[in-house]
């Protein structure tokens, strides 16, 4: 599961092109166009200043960048909070707010809402990746810090669990960079504490978050 299609805005037909069907190609244009809607109706576009101290120019620069994490495998639809995949393969978790009298409903959006979304879907391993580092943890699920920026990975190893640097320094191909994070994902999944688990990171945080949902006859799964 990939989230934050606030983090997209700016590549609707990239995104719409990865759909593995029809209906999906529906679901990720819908989820777009709303998330688009949010931000203009919030006033908040999802780029903040450290991304511009970072190098990034645009919002489409930083969407560009958010998007390339989801690798290159279609995507089968979109979920939303606290529903489960409908199936194997990429899903995308629409995490924004429906529309509603109180104005999509506000929410706080930080790094940690993202991680109980994934969370609150079903999701048993979290992949956290930046560019300047984020001193977050999870207390439900274990989480995994990926970074491509070697001076970050330097300056917090305590608290990195993967070096992707190394692909741009010529150290690793990309396909051995995949292995061993595939290991690394394997590992902690089995019981091996990640860096923010063994520095004791437990940040929790339950947001307000307004989605339509089925009845409570229907079911959560319905």
């Amino acid at each position: 599961m990939i989230e934050e299609t606030i983090e997209m805005i700016g590549l609707r037909d990239h995104l719409v092109a990865r759909a593995a069907s029809a209906q999906a190609a529906n679901e990720l244009a819908a989820a777009y166009d709303k998330a688009v809607r949010y931000c203009r109706e919030v006033r908040q576009y999802s780029v903040a200043p450290g991304n511009f101290a970072g190098g990034l120019t645009t919002i489409e620069e930083k969407s560009l960048g958010a998007f390339a994490k989801s690798g290159s495998r279609p995507i089968q639809g979109v979920i939303r909070v606290a529903e489960p995949p409908r199936g194997p393969g990429l899903w995308v978790l629409d995490s924004v707010p429906d529309e509603h009298f109180m104005q999509f409903g506000y929410t706080n959006p930080n790094d940690t809402e993202g991680l109980m979304d994934l969370i609150s879907a079903g999701a048993q391993v979290l992949l956290f990746v930046t560019g300047r580092g984020s001193v977050i943890g999870s207390a439900i699920a274990p989480l995994i810090k990926v970074t491509g920026n070697q001076a970050t990975y330097r300056a917090l190893a305590d608290d990195m669990d993967f070096d992707a640097g190394r692909v741009l320094s010529g150290e690793l191909t990309l396909e051995q960079a995949g292995r061993e994070l595939g290991a690394l994902v394997a590992a902690v999944a089995a019981g091996q504490p990640s860096k923010p688990e063994q520095l004791g990171h437990r940040e929790y945080f339950i947001m307000y978050k307004h989605q339509d949902t089925p009845s409570l006859a229907a079911g959560c799964r319905a």
